[in-house]
């Protein structure tokens, strides 16, 4: 469908790579359909998986609320799953919000931050979050921060 838009304008897009919405922007014919039928597709293929994943977690919680009987096995899996979720979060959600939504003329700049949250900082905060999970990177970042020599 992009293919087939007349582009007569300016080549230029404001973003940081060529992505299908700042593309199709550029059209000079008019792109509801196109930005229509992109929401409907990337929905199909971004919800799905999400739910999917949503649905999983949930029975993972049923499931270590129900049948794991010491605190401490419970907390580790928890643990373990709520890192899990954060990144998935950090990545379907600004993607949910980017594609999802029918597009409108004025949302360029909010799908720029949308595009640069799924793209680079879940990329970047990932190994963050799994790193904190380790104890002994909690110790040490606690001494760190609470240590005598920062405080005076």
């Amino acid at each position: 469908m992009t293919s087939q838009l007349h582009f007569c304008g300016p080549s230029h897009i404001h973003h940081f790579f060529c992505d299908i919405k700042p593309v199709v922007r550029l059209a000079c014919d008019s792109n509801q359909l196109n930005l229509h039928l992109l929401s409907i597709v990337t929905g199909t293929i971004v919800v799905g998986p999400f739910v999917f994943t949503l649905f999983s977690y949930l029975y993972i919680f049923s499931f270590l609320r129900l049948k794991v009987e010491s605190k401490e096995g419970r907390r580790k899996a928890f643990s373990t799953c709520i890192s899990h979720l954060t990144v998935v979060a950090l990545f379907y959600i600004p993607v949910v919000s980017n594609y999802v939504p029918p597009s409108s003329r004025n949302s360029a700049k909010r799908d720029m931050i949308a595009t640069l949250l799924y793209s680079m900082i879940t990329s970047v905060l990932n190994p963050w979050i799994y790193t904190l999970r380790n104890v002994e990177v909690k110790r040490a970042l606690k001494r760190r921060l609470f240590s005598k020599e920062l405080l005076v």
